[in-house]
Order: C-alpha cells, then sequence, then structure tokens
C-alpha cells in the first residue's frame, strides 16, 4: 500500500477515533479552552516514538494531522511545546490516547505505590497535572471518601474482585497488604493495583484516617464495597 493510501486509510478510522476521544474528555475541553500547554514530560519524543512505530515520516504526519511540517520538527526536537489542541490532532491521526504522549520509561506493573511530591508531572497555564497512575489506567468507578477508626481493619479474608483499585490519603496512616508486601500511606501517597491481588486494608493510625477509595470492577455483577466494608 502507498504511503498516500495509508494516509486516506487512517484518515477514515482516526476520525472516529478523534470524535469519540473529544466526547470522552471534557477536562481535555476545558484545558483548550483556556489555551493552555502541557511542558514537563519530553512529549516530542513520545511523540517520535509513536510516529516511527506506524512507519510514518514527519510529512505524512502532517497531512494526517492537518499540521505544520515545521511544527511538529520543532516539537520533536523539543524545541516548542504543544497546545492541547494540538495533541488532540496528533492523538486522532496516530489512533493513541493522549495520554500515551506523556508515558514515562517507568516499567508498567500491576501495582502503581507513590510517594507525595514522586509524581511526574505536567505543567499548564492555570496549575499542574499529576499522574496517579503512573501508566496504569482506570474504567469508571464511584470514588468514595473512606473514614477508619483508629486500628480498623478488613479482617482476615483477604479481599480479591475485578478490576482496579485506587487509593488516595488524606489523613491519618493506612497500610495496605497486597500479595505479602505491605505499603503504607501517608497523607498524599496514593496507591493503584490490579484488585485481583488478594489484599488487606488496616488504619494503623492512633486516630481515624480518611481516604479517597476509588474501586473500578470491570464486571458489572462485581460488587467490591461489599467485601471491603461490612455494615456496622
Amino acid at each position: 500500500m502507498s504511503d498516500h493510501a495509508r494516509i486516506k486509510e487512517l484518515q477514515v478510522q482516526n476520525k472516529r477515533h478523534y470524535n469519540k476521544c473529544r466526547k470522552s474528555s471534557p477536562i481535555l475541553e476545558s484545558l483548550n479552552s483556556a489555551n493552555s500547554t502541557l511542558t514537563s514530560i519530553d512529549v516530542g519524543r513520545n511523540l517520535r516514538t509513536l510516529r516511527a512505530k506506524q512507519g510514518l515520516s514527519i510529512r505524512s504526519l502532517a497531512e494526517l494531522s492537518g499540521l505544520n511540517v515545521n511544527t511538529l520538527s520543532l516539537i520533536e526536537n523539543g524545541r516548542t511545546s504543544p497546545s492541547v489542541s494540538t495533541l488532540q490532532q496528533l492523538s486522532s491521526a496516530l489512533a493513541v490516547s493522549i495520554t500515551e504522549f506523556f508515558e514515562t520509561d517507568i516499567i508498567k506493573n500491576n501495582v502503581s505505590y507513590q510517594k507525595s511530591g514522586k509524581r511526574t508531572q505536567a505543567t499548564f497555564a492555570y496549575g499542574t497535572l499529576a499522574d496517579l497512575g503512573a501508566g496504569m489506567t482506570l474504567r469508571g468507578g464511584q470514588p468514595l471518601l473512606v473514614t477508619l477508626e483508629s486500628k480498623a481493619n478488613s479482617g482476615p479474608t483477604p479481599i480479591v474482585h475485578t478490576g482496579h483499585e485506587f487509593v488516595f490519603c488524606l489523613e491519618g496512616r493506612l497500610a495496605y497488604t497486597i500479595e505479602d508486601y505491605v505499603y503504607v500511606l501517608e497523607p498524599g501517597d496514593s496507591l493503584l493495583f490490579e484488585a485481583h491481588l488478594p489484599h488487606y486494608w488496616q488504619n494503623v493510625s492512633d486516630s481515624i484516617s480518611k481516604s479517597l477509595l476509588i474501586m473500578c470492577p470491570s464486571d458489572d455483577e462485581d460488587h467490591p464495597t461489599e467485601r471491603h466494608f461490612k455494615a456496622g
């Protein structure tokens, strides 16, 4: 298939992908309206890698995305920072999620434990975006504010369910045991893991603890909240 024919084929496929992404990205829409720019991560290097993986020349990507060749060259060489709208055009052209431009070289695994102040961040006009997943993603789930009494715990039976689980410690100290490894969370620390891994939780503070908990089961028939918390 010629490069021109490949571009035409990708344009049809990627238009559907772009429209879907726009409908599901209200945060990016708000950033775009503020003419924001994301600058802290080597977006250019990631763009070059994604382009090379698809066997596209920089000129072909320019035609697919509707962007200028010189603009793409400047981005790839780190000489300019793309706006959110530019990243949306590129994600559409390459048929990838916009988050792939911000991936780091951290090896992906099934648990992401992050200490406060140690997260990858991207800056924009009115603040910063902190990656709480280190490359892991979540499907839709319900956010819960969990307040636990001192020394409260999940009991002797390990918890196992589908999907993912995300915890962000707000107050006190929490200990999550996942497959015999203990992760201690203090205010500002976070934990994201695949929930099929046997896990327990405990408030190891001498006072109450508060945390943001998001459980995202991959099975609609799965109700992990019932296994995590029993009625008092």
